[in-house]
């Protein structure tokens, strides 16, 4: 059986860099610091550090390009969100997703089509596990 690659563990910062390629890529590192610098206020090296790590993690590839490189994600979001979600769930909640709800149906304002969209969702569990 194939062992599936880890996904690359990425930090809050370069999740910043990831989401500009998730966008729209392929994209030159220019591109890349001028989307980030004004919303962030970071400077530009600071973005060429983390477009740097994220390279070194398998996160993003680099092709060249005559005397650029394109930029694009090998991570994909909904793989990323799915790391990041189950991080939160085993360290916050002991991996429950009851647990998850609860806080949230407490602690934060859920409208209508929140509640709606959730048992949409429950339906379709239930229907699965048929």
């Amino acid at each position: 059986m194939p062992v599936k690659p880890a996904t690359p563990s990425i930090s809050e910062a370069e999740s910043r860099v990831m989401e500009v390629l998730w966008r729209q890529a392929p994209q030159t590192s220019e591109d890349i610091v001028a989307a980030l610098l004004e919303p962030t206020g970071w400077h530009e090296k600071t973005i060429r550090t983390l477009l740097n790590r994220l390279l070194g993690k398998g996160a993003v590839r680099a092709e060249r390009d005559g005397r650029r490189y394109l930029y694009s994600p090998l991570l994909a979001r909904e793989q990323w969100q799915a790391q990041e979600s189950r991080s939160l769930l085993d360290r916050v909640f002991g991996g429950k997703v009851a647990p998850l709800l609860a806080h949230f149906s407490q602690h934060e304002k859920l409208n209508a089509k929140d509640v709606a969209e959730l048992r949409k969702l429950l339906d379709a569990i239930e229907r699965k596990e048929r």
